[in-house]
């Protein structure tokens, strides 16, 4: 076994503090990673908390990995000691069913997606994430990272640059077409860099007027400040695409009636209340309202090599382990510009 120290909740009521557990021994296509670096991402705290009411404990949260491979299996053939390699929100599928055979195993039609975290593996053992010096995991859901890419900034990409790459990129954003990104924070400034670099003209939206320039900086065309009074009125029916980053609840309605015939609004913000949305707001129009999960396995390689060329990255702020329930209170109030990584130097 694989003696790991780490950060663990060990309930929806307790802070994050030290824990020591340990990792399976690597086996013949496993790849152990000495993490460096690991993203926060707000679903750490949802889980955390339990406010998606799936939560098992002791928990160690995170699935923004980045980390130094220490030791392959001697049947792992895409990695070596020493190469930087990353692991996103999943560890293992089923492998078997059209979704997984199709590159979509987020979506496992069998159920069998194991989350990085909170996860139970075939053996019946919690799997834990990120915020540890250590993680085991097949080299089939391990990815690598392009040597120009700052490591650290590069570990949010492995669920904030997934998760608005892949429906940005599955509803059709580049040239010619018009996209919102609803929200300013860890997934939106990506949404933000990404449909800039898809050559969509992009429109940001946000509550926040101190946060226009720097939308305007992440690469949006234009900028919406959705306090002001009737700020939809002359975008209506101009949108071939909107995708939601928001993770709080939130009213979706008005922004239905930006989208043009046949298109689509996306949510991957995930708020933990139920969204209301009225029928005629889809109907007029034959609108659509969808969600999307993270990304498959190729997807997030394919998104990290696009950021290799773009020299795309997150924006971070870097904290310490003793700061993490700090940072996490940040979070929740969007007091982060826009993802917080911890350095596994100070755990």
């Amino acid at each position: 076994m694989v003696a790991t120290k780490g950060y663990a909740v060990q309930s929806a009521t307790t802070p994050a503090a030290p824990f020591a557990y340990e990792h399976r021994e690597p086996g013949e296509k496993d790849v152990l990673i000495d993490i460096r670096f690991c993203g926060i991402c707000h679903s750490d705290i949802h889980q955390a908390r339990n406010e998606w009411g799936n939560s098992m404990y002791p928990m160690v949260p995170g699935h923004e990995i980045v980390g130094t491979v220490a030791r392959v299996g001697s049947k792992v053939k895409k990695f070596k000691v020493g190469d930087i390699a990353a692991v996103g929100c999943m560890v293992d599928s089923c492998r078997e069913c059209a979704s997984c055979k199709a590159g979509e195993e987020q979506y496992c039609d069998r159920g069998e997606t194991l989350w990085t975290y909170n996860g139970r593996d075939k053996q019946g053992n919690l799997t834990f994430g990120g915020y540890g010096d250590h993680i085991v995991v097949d080299e089939a859901f391990v990815v690598s990272v392009p040597k120009n890419l700052d490591p650290a900034a590069a570990a949010p990409l492995l669920c904030a640059g997934i998760t608005t790459y892949s429906p940005l990129k599955h509803w059709g954003a580049g040239p010619g077409k018009k996209i919102g990104v609803v929200g300013l924070g860890g997934l939106g400034h990506m949404a933000l860099k990404f449909s800039h670099a898809f050559g969509a003209k992009t429109v940001q939206f946000t509550t926040s007027a101190n946060k226009v320039e720097d939308a305007k900086k992440l690469g949006a065309d234009e900028v919406i400040l959705t306090k002001d009074p009737d700020w939809h009125v002359k975008h209506e029916g101009t949108f071939d695409f909107i995708l939601d980053c928001v993770s709080a609840p939130h009213d979706v309605t008005p922004y239905m009636a930006l989208l043009k015939r046949d298109s689509t609004m996306c949510t991957v913000g995930i708020p933990e209340s139920p969204i209301q949305l009225p029928a005629f707001a889809v109907a007029a129009g034959r609108k659509s309202f969808s969600g999307s999960a993270i990304g498959g396995i190729n997807e997030t390689q394919e998104m990290l090599d696009f950021c290799g060329e773009h020299n795309i990255v997150s924006d971070i702020e870097m904290t310490s382990f003793d700061k993490v329930n700090e940072a996490w209170e940040r979070v929740i109030k969007g007091d982060v510009k826009y993802r917080f990584v911890l350095d596994l130097k100070t755990l």
